[in-house]
């Protein structure tokens, strides 16, 4: 996936929210107020910053050279992956929808039935 997939597949989840709160250079996607990726503009080939369970965090890392602690996250509870082709498209995509799936749970119901499912 390119960071334009990216940027795409983020807008696109029910109730997200694009923001730049660090400036024109990163794009923060959130949900309910909370973040759930961001992405830097600038760079080649791009990476994404994506919440994650701690647990499936290390093992996400032990795989995939191409996926590292946050940066300038909780190392714990964020990855960065690079978007350099090394990750197939459909793990990519599950990645981010399990960072969005994870902010979403822990959202108020009030505010989480606004615009999510479950």
């Amino acid at each position: 996936m390119t960071r334009d997939d990216v940027l795409d597949l983020c807008a696109a989840l029910p109730g997200a929210a694009e923001d730049y709160p660090f400036g024109e250079s990163v794009a923060v996607f959130k949900l309910g107020g909370r973040m759930f990726a961001l992405i830097p503009l600038e760079g080649s080939p791009g990476s994404v910053n994506l919440k994650c369970d701690p647990a499936l965090a290390l093992e996400l890392r032990a795989r995939y050279p191409s996926v590292r602690p946050g940066y300038h996250q909780n190392k714990r509870h964020w990855n960065t992956v690079e978007l350099d082709g090394s990750i197939e498209d459909s793990e990519l995509r599950w990645m981010i929808h399990h960072s969005y799936e994870l902010v979403a749970a822990n959202l108020p119901r009030a505010i989480r039935s606004r615009f999510h499912s479950s």
